[in-house]
């Protein structure tokens, strides 16, 4: 099915947060966040319906593959947006996504170190595990156990193209949907469970960081039935835990399924 653009009742109604430096907004998976050489729907072309008040439109910070859903960063004028992107490129923002993955580890949490290179100069932006490419961290907790399948929450401490997906598969436990390092198909369902759940954001020198949570999408739901939440459980292994940031959590569809 052909990603649809966005009206702007829409995409408002996707902010999750907004102040005078920055929106977060809840990306829709399927949808692209640019548009691709050959055209088509894309998340961008519907910036402009998020000016509120302001001259001009927001812009990426960061982008999300297409297929993952999930906390997106917007800067609202040139300055936010440079000092988001060197927040960016310095690692000093949070983020946890939810996973579910296949098979799954035996352990309850862990870290994956794992360098990451490019696969190839014919496939663009795939990665491959790479002793002699970038570092690459990953911490990551259970959050829940079924049959064949583990819900996970994955704290990506560098932030490389594709990192979550490699070091899942890597790992012999590849999330769900995956068409790239997985078993996903090319088409149809299941898609991609891969969400960004969690972005802690020290956007201002003088408050504290800006935390925002999305809700995980329907697909992540029909998916998994029987995987048990296990309680209590926080975020992954990062030093500075977060309320919002619990598996049990602020979803109803969630709760009704994995309670």
């Amino acid at each position: 099915m052909d990603a649809i653009e966005l009206t702007a009742d829409q995409i408002q109604a996707r902010v999750l947060h907004r102040d005078g430096l920055m929106l977060v907004i809840d990306k829709p998976a399927g949808l692209p966040v640019h548009r691709g050489p050959k055209g088509g729907a894309n998340l961008e072309s519907s910036f402009d319906a998020l000016r509120f008040g302001l001259p001009r439109p927001p812009v990426l910070a960061h982008r999300l593959d297409k297929d993952t859903s999930g906390c997106l960063v917007l800067g609202r004028h040139r300055k936010a947006t440079a000092s988001l992107g060197l927040l960016f490129k310095h690692g000093k923002i949070d983020k946890t996504y939810w996973t579910v993955v296949e098979g799954g580890p035996a352990e309850d949490e862990g870290t994956i170190d794992l360098p990451l290179g490019r696969l190839n100069a014919e496939r663009g932006w795939w990665q491959k595990p790479d002793p002699d490419g970038q570092k690459a961290v990953t911490h990551w907790k259970v959050l829940g156990r079924g049959e064949g399948l583990v819900w996970l929450a994955m704290e990506p401490v560098t932030g490389r193209t594709h990192q979550l997906r490699v070091h899942a598969a890597t790992m012999g436990w590849p999330i769900v949907g995956d068409n790239i390092y997985g078993n996903g198909p090319r088409f149809g369902e299941p898609t991609l469970h891969l969400h960004s759940r969690e972005i802690g954001i020290p956007i201002s020198r003088n408050k504290p960081p800006v935390h925002v949570v999305a809700p995980a999408p329907e697909h992540m739901h029909e998916r998994p039935e029987g995987v048990r939440l296990e309680r209590g459980v926080r975020r992954a292994t990062s030093p500075h835990p977060h309320p919002s940031s619990s598996a049990k959590a602020d979803d109803p569809v969630f709760q009704r399924r994995f309670d």
